[in-house]
């Protein structure tokens, strides 16, 4: 009962912020409109993410084989061990809450704040990024209908769920609970919307500040790791995601443009010229038929003699 509530709660709000947003409310402020139809946006894409955390249900242990695969594969590639560098961070209680806090938080938080600074600041580039961002999450979302479990939930290969230990976990604890949604590790989704936002501040905006915004996907990728919530081969599955969404999107405009001028050719062909739409003139000197005969103003009439 309560998981067909979630979802009609899913279902619903996206559907009354899309009705809100229709021309036959008047709203005294124009921008409200483009608001509740953004939002509706949004929340549809959470609708969709609800899919692959209900159909990778009951596979924990296809999951786990998957994560311990990823795990022998980073081992043959001489990448950095993910145990070493949680074990050096498990010390350290008060920056192991630091990354918790980090990995809940700033995953939404950055990628709303930089969705309302394009909307009200730069509104030209907000419809391009916004629609990269659906398409990055949606096809992220297909892959994760592969269940594979993150590192945390392998404890036998050493690693520690960190969220668990600190009571910071946004997923339900409990002995020997696991959430459906904890399987949909790659790709990563954290590291593809830090990366978006780094790369749209640094694009759009035109301070030099903007640089420091390259902090937020190193801090992303150094805590999904010794948090032990995804793998080094989660966050490359990301940018493999983000560089195919990318060239989608090249592709998409591409043909839009084409399939646009090939629209404005064919109905252009078929309007009357200007020069056949008009009346034949009349001779040099004269006026066509039936046109009226103008009368010279009054100042210029001959006066009548007394």
């Amino acid at each position: 009962m309560g998981a067909a509530t979630a979802w009609l709660l899913s279902a619903g709000v996206p559907l009354v912020l899309l009705a809100l947003s229709l021309p036959l409310w008047h709203w005294r402020w124009p921008r409200v409109p483009v608001l509740l139809r953004e939002a509706a946006i949004i929340s549809s894409v959470f609708l969709v993410w609800q899919i692959p955390a209900r159909m990778a249900a009951g596979n924990l242990d296809t999951a786990v084989d998957r994560a311990v695969w990823l795990y022998r594969w980073e081992q043959r590639l001489r990448l950095p061990d993910e145990v070493d560098w949680q074990q050096a961070v498990l010390p350290h209680p008060w920056l192991v809450q630091a990354a918790n806090l980090y990995y809940a938080v700033m995953h939404f938080g950055a990628m709303a704040a930089l969705l309302v600074w394009l909307f009200w600041r730069h509104r030209s580039a907000y419809g391009r990024v916004r629609t990269y961002v659906v398409l990055v999450t949606v096809v992220s979302l297909l892959l994760q209908l592969i269940p594979v479990a993150p590192p945390r939930l392998v404890t036998w290969l050493g690693f520690s769920d960190t969220a668990e230990r600190y009571g910071q976990s946004v997923y339900e604890t409990g002995p020997g609970h696991v959430v459906a949604d904890e399987l949909s590790a790659v790709p990563s989704v954290h590291v593809a919307w830090a990366v978006v936002v780094a790369v749209v501040v640094i694009r759009v905006s035109r301070r030099r500040v903007r640089w420091l915004v390259t902090l937020h996907p190193l801090l992303t990728l150094v805590v999904i790791v010794v948090t032990a919530n995804h793998f080094w081969l989660d966050a490359a599955a990301a940018v493999a995601v983000l560089l195919l969404c990318a060239v989608i999107q090249w592709i998409g405009r591409v043909c839009a443009r084409r399939i646009v001028r090939a629209y404005r050719r064919v109905f252009a062909s078929d309007r009357p010229s200007a020069a056949a739409s008009d009346p034949p003139a009349g001779p040099s000197g004269s006026e066509g038929p039936g046109t009226p005969t103008r009368r010279p103003p009054a100042s210029r009439r001959p006066r009548p003699r007394p």
